[in-house]
């Protein structure tokens, strides 16, 4: 019986405590009620700020030298001397000779050539000796030398032995030229870029030796459109001889670090590649591996960076310069050259605009817009006549976002990246 009071007790413990629970939860004061405000999409805008904007055309190409040879011996012998500097990469001099065939056999000929001309010479004199004897044998006979026949004067055996001698001198002239063809010699100033005969090879004419190429000036071939002509103002078959051509920056990722090089339009194709439809333009480097090397991360006093030949380079021709324009990102214009703009109020109206050029960072946009006014350049949140929430490039969009508004992330992934561009593009 005790028992049974207890655990009688226990329970009645329990469920008055239950009770008084359940009776301040139910005399708690309920909080208000609120109505959430509706969020509005938001969408990534810049203002207009028109400034002056220099065009460029951008291309890519490859260095290439303006002139290179093969290396071919014009007579045939053993090679007996290399110049030093004529190996793999070595540096050559205009007039510095690179090979020395052995020449023991030219001179020799050289000399039995001298000997000829010398014989016939001889012959020559001992001809018009016999020729004016035969002429004054005539007189005295008392003939009129106009009557006389050319045997009787000899004038066939004196044209023989002139023939003769001049036959003998061009001998000569042969021996001597074979001689000094004995001797390879650079005919520019430039690089060595392979080599394929060495001391003791015997080599026969016409056969390749190595292969050198000047460096006085390198070239790139650009493609360019049709467009990019009319951009530049670059004609058919322009030449820089008959007025400057644009310049040109090159750049390129070479040893480690960011390169450039300063160079121009000197000319462009004659006619249009029947694969591509485009053109070329030929822009120059002059003294790519001396004064045209690139030395902005030299040591002072220390050689630049050349522009190697077979390098890969990006290059911006530079075109003319606007005024007064502003660069938007490619998000921000559709087809057409239409724009979306903010009115005062927020809301999102429709506006057509100028495109005057496209570049890296975007469209160069001329006309169209007003000073100050702000151009969307994300993803088109919500409908033309809705009101959006305007964020600034950079600003963070996640703060405002609802579970089931999509959109708003949208613009700001396209906003990160649209606004930087446009910076860029606006402060050219």
């Amino acid at each position: 019986m005790r028992k049974v009071l207890v655990i009688l007790g226990t329970l009645g413990v329990l469920v008055v405590g239950f009770g008084l629970i359940a009776l301040m939860g139910a005399l708690k004061p309920k909080p208000e009620r609120k109505e959430s405000e509706p969020r509005l999409p938001a969408a990534f805008v810049q203002n207009v700020s028109y400034q002056p904007v220099a065009l460029t055309v951008n291309a890519q190409g490859e260095v290439r030298p303006r002139r290179e040879i093969a290396v071919v011996p014009q007579v045939g012998g053993r090679i007996v001397e290399v110049s030093p500097n004529f190996i793999d990469g070595g540096t050559i001099q205009k007039g510095e000779v690179l090979v020395q065939l052995e020449d023991a056999d030219y001179r020799s000929s050289l000399t039995r050539a001298e000997a000829r001309v010398a014989q016939a010479q001889q012959a020559l004199q001992v001809e018009e000796a016999e020729t004016a004897l035969a002429q004054q044998d005539y007189r005295e006979l008392g003939g009129d030398i106009d009557d006389a026949s050319a045997l009787a004067l000899r004038e066939p055996q004196l044209a023989l032995a002139k023939a003769e001698f001049e036959a003998a001198k061009a001998d000569l002239a042969d021996a001597r030229l074979a001689v000094q063809r004995t001797q390879i010699v650079a005919p520019f100033t430039g690089r060595v870029r392979s080599i394929a005969a060495d001391v003791g090879q015997y080599v026969g004419p016409g056969t390749s030796i190595g292969q050198i190429f000047s460096t006085d000036v390198a070239e790139v071939r650009l493609p360019l459109t049709d467009a990019d002509l009319a951009r530049l103002n670059l004609p058919f078959a322009f030449d820089a001889s008959y007025g400057e051509g644009p310049a040109v920056t090159f750049t390129a990722r070479a040893a480690g670090a960011e390169r450039e090089w300063t160079g121009y339009v000197v000319r462009t194709d004659a006619a249009i590649d029947p694969t591509t439809r485009q053109i070329a333009a030929i822009a120059q480097v002059r003294d790519p591996y001396g004064a045209g090397a690139d030395r902005s991360k030299a040591v002072e006093g220390g050689r630049g960076f050349p522009m190697a030949i077979g390098l890969f380079v990006d290059a911006a021709i530079a075109g003319p310069e606007l005024d007064r324009a502003v660069v938007l990102p490619r998000l921000a214009v559709q087809e057409g050259g239409i724009v979306h703009t903010l009115a005062e109020d927020d809301t999102i109206e429709r506006t057509e605009v100028v495109v005057a050029a496209t570049t890296p960072e975007g469209f160069v946009v001329t006309d169209g817009l007003e000073e100050g006014e702000r151009v969307i350049i994300s993803r088109l949140p919500t409908a033309v006549g809705k009101k959006i929430r305007p964020l600034r490039p950079g600003e963070d969009a996640a703060p405002e976002r609802a579970p089931d508004e999509g959109g708003v992330a949208d613009a700001g992934a396209a906003g990160r990246t649209s606004g930087g561009r446009a910076g860029a593009g606006a402060g050219r």
